[in-house]
């Protein structure tokens, strides 16, 4: 037997010897709240047919769809662990999200531990004496290297609760009992648990259950309409449903807002009276439509980079503009097709869109592609400067996804739009393939689907930060971009602020502004500008003119200074989309093939 045959037979004995360990290792978690007023979640990790002698069980450091590692092994106490004879098994945290069981070769582990979940947000758990919510990623530890293992969760209701609202499948004859076939599931799969207000609807086949907590001023009739509208618009774009069954999980605030997708939920934030007032309901339907999308787009149809995931650490991509920007594309589009924007309507809504990435001076430093795989150290950390340094991947991938969909209408005289890219992708690489693709795929599809190049606007627009030519993509479907400051000669200071105990505190100061380039600084405190106290800044510098020199008083850090200040042009745009009185009958029909009119 030569070396090279022999080291085979060793490779195929220790899979088969990993696969056996695997196969029969089962772990089962119990849920407890025995402190839910003190915001505490008990939990109970049973471990069956481990034949590690030294078992690593690990906390996730981030939890998928929000790009941020937050340190949920920070919120553990209580660790502990004994065999099924009741002894105490020696156990050392060897890393800040490892514990470590000596001794674990026994036929049962039960770790015991408790978990503080005290932090309002659709990505953490939060629990008080009216309801829990279970973000499962920082709630649920993991065997190393056993990621693919399959657990049951039950949830041990307290007294005078009643509800629990899970895309997990419950497991028939055992109450309050739940199946995830391995630990991706597991943790892409929230609970709600308490007395939430429930109800359903059917739309694309798919039963849809919808958890209300916290009240409000919502009509479950409209909403079960509404809702259904925007099933169906989405899967008609894909052709499919892939679930069976959908949970929204609905948080209703004094003021929220706010989304995480999941498999076969979403979790949404929400502010409990605004459903009557129309603003405030097409801001969640568009919160509705935004995280639905994402069933496919993220959860199925994804980056390569996003799954399987890592647990420990950042997962990087360059194509959040696509995961994200598309989704935040087609939540205000979806509302369109589906009727509840006019056209009109629909259009301040980009023009809105446009002004908030054309205004913003990170624009011109940071590309989509960099926003995107810097999202893990900036774009959940702002600063005062990050309106100077970065783009947002939502909204600048937004304008990509839409000058890419136009650019494929008008390629193809209206034959296909950017609809056809994401459903060949979604065939190619989720149900065919059964992988992610990489930016080089994404975009030969486009071209393929189109048939012209897209090298320009992901040089340029993708990967380079250059102004985007509107006025020519607009043009497509006859429509043109109007700037209503165009011409205007407005003096601008360059700050933004705010009072803070009776003084004008500079909290933002921007980039190649008069602030900017005569030294004034966030955290300076604005007192005068020649000689006069203000009271309202911006009335001030409006009664100034461009070139005018100002003395503006400041207090930093307790030291008086006067700089001398250098007022600039107002750069700021304020553009609008109009319709063009000469566009051509190929380019209406574009419009409305691009907007289902």
């Amino acid at each position: 037997m030569n070396s090279s045959t022999l080291k085979y037979i060793l490779l195929i004995f220790m899979t088969f010897s990993t696969a056996s360990i695997l196969a029969q290792t089962k772990v089962a978690f119990e849920v407890s709240f025995t402190e839910p007023q003190a915001h505490y979640v008990d939990v109970q990790m049973e471990i069956t047919g481990n034949k590690k002698d030294k078992l690593d069980l690990k906390m996730p450091v981030w939890t998928p769809g929000s790009y941020l590692i937050r340190e949920f092994a920070k919120n553990l106490e209580g660790f502990k662990a004994i065999d099924a004879k009741g002894k105490l098994l020696t156990s050392d945290k060897i890393d800040k999200n490892t514990w470590r069981i000596q001794n674990a070769a026994t036929e049962k582990i039960k770790i015991t531990y408790r978990i503080y979940a005290f932090e309002v947000s659709v990505r953490t758990s939060f629990v008080d004496a009216s309801h829990a919510f279970i973000s499962p990623s920082g709630i649920f530890l993991y065997p190393d290297d056993q990621i693919k293992s399959s657990s049951t969760v039950t949830i041990n209701l307290p007294k005078g609760w009643f509800k629990i609202s899970t895309g997990l499948d419950a497991i028939k004859g055992k109450e309050n009992t739940f199946f995830a076939s391995d630990f991706d599931i597991l943790y892409d799969s929230p609970f709600e648990i308490g007395n939430q207000d429930t109800f359903e609807f059917t739309a694309a086949g798919v039963l849809h259950q919808v958890a209300m907590f916290g009240g409000g001023n919502y009509n479950k009739e409209r909403l079960k309409k509404d809702m259904a509208k925007i099933v169906e618009e989405e899967t008609s774009i894909f052709g499919e449903n892939p679930n069976d069954r959908y949970v929204f999980i609905i948080h209703n605030f004094n003021a929220g807002g706010g989304g995480l997708e999941h498999l076969n939920s979403a979790v949404l934030g929400a502010s409990r009276n605004n459903y009557n007032s129309e603003p405030g309901y097409s801001n969640f339907l568009g919160l509705v439509s935004h995280e639905y999308f994402h069933l496919w787009n993220v959860k199925r149809l994804r980056p390569i980079a996003l799954g399987p995931f890592n647990y420990d650490k950042e997962n990087y991509t360059t194509n959040l503009w696509i995961a994200e920007g598309f989704t935040a594309y087609y939540d205000n589009l979806i509302l369109r097709r589906a009727g509840f924007y006019s056209l009109d309507r629909y259009l301040e809504v980009i023009s809105q869109d446009l002004n908030t990435i054309e205004n913003q001076p990170g624009n011109q430093v940071q590309s989509a592609s960099e926003s995107s795989f810097d999202a893990w150290i900036k774009f959940y950390r702002p600063n005062e400067n990050s309106k100077n340094s970065t783009i947002s991947y939502y909204g600048k991938g937004s304008l990509i996804a839409m000058i890419m969909d136009l650019e494929v209408l008008n390629a193809t005289k209206g034959q296909k739009k950017l609809d056809d890219v994401m459903k060949a992708m979604y065939d190619e690489y989720y149900i065919k393939l059964g992988r992610g693709y990489t930016d080089a795929e994404f975009k030969a599809m486009l071209e393929k689907v189109s048939g012209v190049s897209f090298t320009y606007i992901y040089d340029n627009y993708v990967n380079g930060s250059k102004p985007i030519e509107y006025a020519k993509y607009f043009g497509y479907a006859g429509l043109g971009v109007n700037d209503d400051m165009y011409g205007r000669n407005l003096p601008y200071l360059g700050v933004s602020s705010s009072l803070k105990e009776g003084k004008l505190i500079v909290t933002e100061v921007a980039r190649n502004s008069a602030a900017w380039n005569d030294g004034i600084s966030v955290n300076d405190e604005i007192i005068a500008i020649d000689n006069a106290r203000v009271s309202e800044l911006e009335k001030i510098i409006a009664s100034k003119k461009v070139g005018d020199k100002v003395d503006v008083i400041i207090n930093r850090d307790g030291i008086i200074k006067v700089l001398r200040v250098t007022l600039g042009k107002n750069p700021l745009g304020r553009l609008k989309i109009i319709n063009l009185d000469d566009a051509t009958a190929d380019e209406i029909s574009i419009r409305n093939k691009w907007l289902n009119l």
